[in-house]
């Protein structure tokens, strides 16, 4: 069962926007971050990106490189973040819920048994930060045994031969990029040119979701009324869980009402 066909028919039904929230697995313990995403889901959440903590993750930012280091502080078990994500599926049946994750990762759970492991678990998606569309192939064949939609990145600047590429493999939706570089917090509102939108939709139909940089409601307007189906916010919501995780009811208050802002603007 792949759950993105249901949400996003149910979204456009709505004329609505996707909010997508990502956020690091145990950043910044076990307990507080399926606090985190319990408040997510509550407060509009129409889908998850959940990020496996790894020690060298080449696509993020500083601000999800701390909150990868804070979570792998813990010595939490690969395990132990699978049982979370198990009893989330059970509490969300109809969430679509994918993971972001790094090669290596999948290599020491050698790459049959990760997808295994997701599928057992419910997971609708895997996206693997750094292994590129053409590098992708075993990984994107064992993901489709199991029946696990593969993400791939769209950059801004991609040529037709890049979209066209895509177009033959993506699954679920394209996770678009505001801009080139690496996750954080944007003051400018990284915007996508309607052209460049139209271009990538000559190829594909599947829904577009931008991500990067998103970090304001305007941002997330922009992106609806510029032909996306969504966004997907991350670095923004852990700085609220960076500068507040010692006071947690503080926190919680912050991502409650920034989740319901970014909800309320895909609307």
């Amino acid at each position: 069962m792949n759950r993105y066909p249901e949400m996003f028919k149910r979204l456009s039904l709505l004329k609505e926007g996707c909010f997508v929230p990502f956020v690091i697995l145990g950043d910044p313990s076990l307990e507080i971050s399926i606090k985190i995403i319990e408040i997510l889901i509550k407060n509009g959440a129409d889908a998850l990106e959940i990020g496996i903590p790894f020690s060298d993750p080449l696509a993020d930012g500083p601000i999800i490189q701390k909150a990868s280091l804070r979570a792998l502080s813990k010595k939490n078990t690969f395990s132990e973040y699978f049982e979370i994500l198990k009893k989330l599926r059970a509490q969300n049946t109809q969430l679509p819920i994918g993971v972001l994750i790094y090669a290596n990762l999948i290599y020491n759970q050698g790459i049959d048994n990760f997808y295994w492991k997701c599928a057992n678990c419910g997971l609708d998606s895997v996206l693997i930060a750094d292994v590129p569309i053409e590098e992708s192939k075993i990984f994107y064949e064992t993901a489709n045994k199991y029946k696990i939609n593969s993400i791939f990145i769209c950059p801004p600047d991609a040529d037709d031969e890049f979209l066209k590429k895509i177009s033959l493999y993506a699954q679920g939706y394209i996770y678009v990029l505001s801009r080139l570089g690496i996750t954080g917090i944007e003051d400018k509102t990284p915007s996508l040119s309607k052209d460049f939108i139209k271009k990538i939709k000559r190829y594909n139909s599947l829904p577009l979701l931008q991500g990067f940089g998103i970090s304001n409601a305007i941002q997330v307007k922009k992106a609806i009324l510029s032909g996306l189906s969504g966004i997907i916010c991350g670095s923004a919501i852990i700085d609220i869980i960076e500068k507040n995780f010692t006071q947690e009811n503080i926190m919680f208050k912050k991502i409650k009402d920034f989740t319901r802002l970014l909800k309320i603007s895909t609307q």
